[in-house]
């Protein structure tokens, strides 16, 4: 599983890092670690644009989504 930990910045690093873990991980889980409630809502906004089902977990320190690819 691809894991990125995008804690401690603002967006649009946490969509952009996403985005890359996407295109270059096309058919693989991905876990995002972020820290705000804005930066779940935009890379869950980009994940849903993908196709992605996202699994949202709050944590002690924010939140970790669970991003599954179509058809998985």
């Amino acid at each position: 599983m691809i894991e990125v930990d995008v804690r401690g910045f603002s967006c649009p690093i946490p969509v952009v890092r996403t985005k890359k873990a996407i295109e270059e991980n096309p058919n693989e889980p991905i876990t995002v670690l972020v820290e705000s409630a804005v930066s779940k809502e935009n890379v869950s906004r980009l994940a849903q644009s993908k196709g992605y089902s996202i699994n949202v977990e709050e944590t002690s320190d924010g939140y970790r989504l669970s991003l599954s690819p179509p058809g998985k």
